[in-house]
Parts: C-alpha cells; sequence; structure tokens
C-alpha cells in the first residue's frame, strides 16, 4: 500500500487532516440526524455515546493492563474531566444544533483553545501573553462575523440567540476540561485517559436518559441509528487515535495546527449537504476565528523541532466533543 512507505511527516500531517474531517462532521450528522425525525438531543447523544462504548471499553481495558492503577484522586479527576468534556459539553452543543447553522456552532465551538487559555491565566495562575489577546480579539470578532450572518438569514432571531448561548456553553465546558486534561494525560496517558473519560461520559448521558426519557425514545428510525454509530466511529472514536497517532508523528502544535481546518471543512459540509447559505462575511469570519486559534497554539520553533515522543504520547490535544 502506499502510505506504508509514507514518511513519519507525511502520514502524520494525512492522519490529522483525517481527525479535522471527523471532528468536523459531527454537526453534520447531528444536523441530518434532525432532519430525519424528530429526535430530542438526549437520546441522539446516548445513542452516539452508547453506540463508541464497546470500542472505548475494549481500548480502556488494552490499554491498562499493564498500566498502574488508578488511585482515589485518579477517578476523582475522571469522573469531573468526563462530565465536563464529552457529556456537559456534548449535550450543550446537541442542544444548540436544534436552533443555528452546523457552520456557525463549528465556529464558536473552535473558540475553546482561546477560553482554555483564558482560563489558564484567571484561575490557574498562568503567565498571560500579548499574543494570547490578540488571539481573542482575533476568535471573538470572527464569530461577531458569523454571527450577524446567522442572523440576516435566520427566519427567527430569537432561535439563533438562544442555539449560539448553548453553544457557547459547550465551548465553555469543552475549555475547562481541556484546561483539566493536562494533569490526567501526564498521569494516564492521552488513549487510556481518552478512552475512559468517555467511558464515564457515556454512564452520565445514560443516566440523563434513564431521569428524563422514556425507554421509548430509543425506537427510532434507522437513519437516526446510522448517524448515531456514524458519529459515535467517524466522528469520535477514529479521530481519538488519528489525532493521537499524528502528535506522536508531527508534534502537538502542528497537528492542533492542522485542525483548523475543522470549521472550513464544516462549513464547505454544510452548504454541500445540508444547503446552509454561505457568505463572504461568513467566511472572512471563519478566516479570523483560524487566525486566533493559529496564533493562540503557535509555539516558536515547534514546527522545526524532530518530533520523537515515546507510543500514546502525553501531548495529544483532547479531542472536540
Amino acid at each position: 500500500m502506499p502510505w506504508k512507505i509514507w514518511s513519519a511527516e507525511r502520514s502524520g500531517v494525512a492522519l490529522a487532516i483525517l481527525a479535522a474531517f471527523g471532528f468536523s462532521f459531527k454537526a453534520i450528522f447531528v444536523k441530518l440526524a434532525y432532519a430525519a425525525a424528530p429526535v430530542d438531543a438526549v437520546t441522539l447523544l446516548t445513542l452516539r455515546m452508547t453506540f463508541a462504548l464497546p470500542i472505548v471499553l475494549w481500548v480502556g481495558l488494552y490499554m491498562g493492563r499493564s498500566a498502574p492503577s488508578l488511585t482515589r484522586k485518579d477517578w476523582g479527576l475522571l469522573v469531573l474531566l468526563g462530565l465536563l468534556g464529552y457529556y456537559g459539553a456534548s449535550i450543550l452543543d446537541f442542544v444548540g444544533l436544534k436552533y443555528i447553522s452546523a457552520a456557525l456552532e463549528r465556529l464558536i465551538l473552535f473558540t475553546y483553545p482561546t477560553m482554555t487559555v483564558l482560563i489558564g491565566v484567571l484561575v490557574m495562575g498562568k503567565k498571560w501573553e500579548k499574543r494570547q489577546l490578540g488571539a481573542l480579539l482575533l476568535s471573538y470578532a470572527g464569530i461577531g462575523l458569523a454571527f450577524a450572518h446567522d442572523l440576516g438569514v435566520a427566519g427567527d432571531v430569537n432561535a439563533v440567540l438562544i442555539g449560539a448561548a448553548f453553544v457557547f456553553g459547550s465551548a465553555l465546558s469543552y475549555a475547562m476540561y481541556s484546561a483539566g486534561v493536562e494533569v490526567a494525560v501526564h498521569r494516564l496517558g492521552a488513549i487510556r485517559f481518552a478512552a475512559l473519560a468517555i467511558i464515564v461520559s457515556t454512564i452520565a448521558t445514560q443516566i440523563h436518559f434513564v431521569l428524563t426519557q422514556p425507554i421509548s425514545a430509543l425506537v427510532q428510525p434507522l437513519p437516526v441509528y446510522l448517524y448515531g454509530a456514524a458519529m459515535a466511529i467517524f466522528s469520535t472514536v477514529l479521530p481519538v487515535f488519528w489525532q493521537s497517532a499524528s502528535v506522536r508523528r508531527i508534534g502537538s502544535a502542528r497537528a492542533v495546527l492542522i485542525g483548523t481546518l475543522g470549521p472550513v471543512l464544516t462549513i464547505f459540509f454544510g452548504w454541500l449537504l445540508l444547503s446552509e447559505p454561505v457568505s463572504l462575511p461568513q467566511l472572512l469570519g471563519a478566516g479570523l476565528v483560524l487566525a486566533g486559534v493559529m496564533l493562540v497554539s503557535r509555539r516558536a520553533g515547534a514546527a522545526h523541532r524532530p518530533v520523537n515522543p515515546p507510543a500514546f504520547s502525553t501531548e495529544a490535544r483532547p479531542p472536540q466533543a
């Protein structure tokens, strides 16, 4: 096979692009599921997480065979981050997607790196840098342009405001998850942590479903099951592995920069598959958001240093909810 003779650099870039593609397609799958049947956000998220569960259970058990046992502190951190990330951020995101376009959702959600930096400065005592302020200004100027576009084409302005608020809450929840994930990843390793966090989130999602929905809500048309399974495999599990493998080959900084393709891909597929309108202000907004993420992710010389981290490197960025 041609890719078997690719260099680590080339395969790392390809894997980062695949991960960006998978994560960006999640919003498309959600919107397609909503169009296929009147399924609620909790039921759809339950299907996504339940379909992913067998795979992450196997990964968690496999990675834990020779790993140190989890302490009570480890479990506490896992529960907290699992509730913030794949459960909290995801449920807010799924609700928001009932009201706004996939393109606007992805742009708002993609501000989580700048939010993570802000949390680090305000809560964790990290040093503020000028480029971080520039990144925040660029990102939120871009969101403003994209938001103005959606308000201009929306039939219901209140719906856009409600949806944007939910997705902003999702981005904030994911930023808190991202700010705390470094400690857990160094302790558990990127893949093992991601698998265990997804397991915690799946249990939380299923409890939420049992408390708020009748079991009959799981009876859905075939397309909803297919979109739920597609989200689980192609927009949750596989991108986690692709991203981790990419980081091992090209480093976390370059993998994050390549991941900025995500909003652009979502805008394109939202136009192609969902007939979402695209305008110049929206594209300019996307460009500003990407510039902000690139600015906050850039490390001096990081793109030029040779990368040789160990297997299942702890450098991996957390996957997007």
